[in-house]
């Protein structure tokens, strides 16, 4: 029968045996496997950390005991282990399961997650209430490889080892080979220097040597080089070391004989305590550990295969704009890309294919980037920062004090803008318009289809002074392409369709949809028209105002946060220009973090697809006054576009 099946709780977990773990280790990465080859998710972690997470919920005392997972893209075997075994198949799902730790959806999910560097800071954060609640729990903070280039898990690591209180920090290493070193030495000699004894000894031999007249204190140093030393030659950890930790390590992580003795060995010990483990990611699925990264966080994909479970029928707006760099970097020299541990993510595995050397994959160090592309700029490249909308926010101050003061030709891609489904609410894009738009010098673009992103990529590359464009996560529209890439003029919104009843202002994504409504009310004799906003900042006031003037309503489209956006700017516009009479509503996401969901469904939930808007429009008119304001005003003809109106 399933072991798994009989686990509800950790305490189920401890009356198991612990030859029966490997067994049951297996059961979970199948039940992992199974579910993420169904919904996509991140799996490679997932794999990687299955020993480890049975090992502490069978050591600690969970809930009491505390466990923080930085980023927690790796909490899937917690979950299963922590009552929510029988849910874990709507992993990510609307309404569902989160992919991440949530302290909403269990009291073993101490903190919620989703951005890699900050499990330190918030464990050492309980480690110090726990000290002034006079309380006795442990606490536990796992981290990964990659978390440690983020500045924030350094920041901890040296707070934490000053203040010297009872910590203990998993390092779960999957980048480094298992090599001898890992092997049966490293493991009794970690099991050692984690024991009781070794530690009393070391605290009396320390002791001892401190009493020594006139030279104790020499003593104490050399006997702490030595040590140092020692540590050096058989195993890596001096940096921890010296941050104030005492290192433990590596080990092998999946191994129960060596993981289990150690572990109890390390959460006896007192003060910070690092302990290095070595895992492989996604272990026991063999498609997994030949390529980890894509299934680090991967689609719904055919299990026996591991190939996607289906092909996009378009190219993503990702992977245009990144086609659209590589061509202008072609062109000129002086263009170079930067990104923070997401080559693959952001598009720019075929920039880096094409210019390794004008490629920079800083880790995940987004203020570093940001920085560092400034003072590339303030040497006369051109500095191209991709970033998703999400992790752009963790480089806010940089891009304030360090590009945007001086005036810097910064260019930032900003991917994955607006809703981005499953991973929910740490990755949705909703703030980047708002926190962009209020920065002097700043500008900031939106494409409402992908022939216009390459024309904005262009853009942002001749603009001398920082500059945005985002783009939404998922494929295309399918529209033609222009043969080759124009520079837009900065500021200059689009007249898609004239009307002199309704205008809906749209951004980006939303733009379309907006076409769609506009034809429906058409139809039912509304007049409408459509203004492609193209530029958040500086907005297009000139079009916005000549367009007021002409219709009774005027209806904003973002898919941000309507505080501070797009829709903000619309209505500043029409202040400061004197335009009075006209009935206004912005649509956008509206003031709390958005839900996981597929796109289409949140889009219907929060009234931005075309439905959405008509509804909104209609409902505006009932609410409107019978009688039509006058107004004095023409139609902005610089902006309509070539042709007949662009349909959807």
């Amino acid at each position: 029968m399933s072991i798994l099946k009989k686990i509800h709780s950790p305490a189920d977990l401890k009356r198991l045996s612990p030859d029966r773990f490997p067994a049951l280790c297996q059961e979970i990465r199948e039940q992992i496997i199974g579910a993420v080859s169904s919904v996509g998710g991140h799996l490679a972690s997932n794999l990687g950390v299955v020993e480890l997470t049975v090992a502490l919920q069978y050591l600690l005392d969970t809930p009491t005991d505390k466990i923080v997972w930085d980023t927690s893209n790796q909490s899937y075997t917690h979950k299963l282990l922590t009552g929510r075994r029988e849910q874990f198949h709507t992993l990510r799902q609307y309404g569902g399961l989160s992919g991440f730790c949530k302290r909403e959806e269990s009291e073993y999910d101490t903190f919620n997650a989703g951005h890699a560097g900050t499990g330190v800071s918030a464990a050492f954060g309980m480690v110090e209430a726990r000290e002034q609640l006079k309380q006795k729990h442990k606490v536990v903070c796992v981290v990964g490889d990659g978390a440690m280039t983020a500045g924030m898990t350094l920041e901890g690591l040296h707070h934490a080892g000053g203040l010297g209180k009872d910590f203990l920090v998993i390092l779960n290493d999957n980048q480094m080979s298992i090599s001898k070193n890992v092997g049966a030495i490293s493991a009794y000699l970690s099991r050692t220097i984690t024991g009781e004894f070794y530690g009393k000894m070391r605290e009396e031999t320390g002791q001892l040597l401190g009493k020594i007249p006139h030279i104790g204190s020499d003593m104490q140093k050399l006997a702490r080089r030595a040590e140092e030393l020692a540590k050096g030659v058989i195993l890596p950890g001096l940096l921890f070391e010296e941050l104030g930790f005492q290192y433990s390590g590596p080990i092998d992580g999946h191994n129960f004989e060596h993981l289990l003795p150690t572990l109890e060995n390390v959460l006896k010990m007192r003060g910070p305590v690092l302990l290095h483990i070595i895992t492989k990611k996604g272990l026991g699925y063999e498609p997994a550990m030949k390529n980890p990264v894509w299934f680090h966080a991967c689609p719904p994909f055919v299990r026996e295969t591991g190939a996607p479970a289906k092909k996009a029928a378009r190219p993503s707006y990702t992977a245009l704009a990144m086609e659209t760099l590589v061509k202008l970097a072609r062109e000129d020299k002086r263009i170079v890309a930067i990104t923070a541990a997401m080559c693959e993510g952001t598009g720019l595995t075929a920039f880096e294919k094409e210019f390794p050397d004008r490629l920079y994959d800083v880790g995940i160090a987004e203020q570093h980037a940001v920085t560092f592309a400034a003072g590339l700029a303030a040497q006369g490249l051109k500095p191209v920062v991709a970033m998703y909308a999400t992790f752009l926010q963790r480089a806010y101050d940089q891009v304030v004090h360090d590009v945007a003061t001086q005036n810097l030709p910064v260019a930032f891609c900003i991917d994955r803008g607006g809703l981005v489904a499953e991973d929910g609410t740490t990755h949705h894009g909703a703030f980047d318009y708002a926190f962009l738009r209020h920065v002097p010098n700043m500008v900031v673009m939106a494409p409402k289809d992908e022939n216009e992103l390459q024309h904005m990529m262009k853009t942002s590359l001749e603009h001398n002074g920082p500059i945005s464009v985002r783009y939404p996560r998922g494929v295309s529209l399918g529209v033609k392409m222009d043969a080759t890439p124009q520079a837009l003029p900065i500021g200059k919104g689009e007249l898609l369709k004239d009307g002199t009843d309704v205008a809906i202002m749209a951004i980006g994504v939303s733009v379309w949809q907006a076409m769609e409504a506009a034809k429906r009310l058409s139809e039912e004799g509304v007049s409408t028209a459509v203004v492609n906003g193209r530029f958040v900042k500086p907005i297009d006031q000139e079009l916005v105002v000549d367009v007021a003037k002409r219709v009774r309503y005027v209806v904003t489209v973002e898919e941000g946060c309507k505080m501070g956006g797009f829709g903000s700017a619309v209505l500043e516009t029409l202040a400061e220009a004197g335009v009075s009479g006209v009935r206004t509503k912005v649509l956008g996401l509206p003031d709390w973090y958005i839900e996981q969901g597929p796109q289409d469904l949140l889009r219907e939930r929060y009234g931005l697809t075309a439905e959405g808007i008509y509804q909104s429009v209609k409902e505006l008119i009932g609410k409107a006054p019978a009688e039509k304001t006058q107004f004095v005003g023409t139609a902005h003809a610089g902006h309509l576009p070539h042709g007949d109106e662009q349909g959807s």
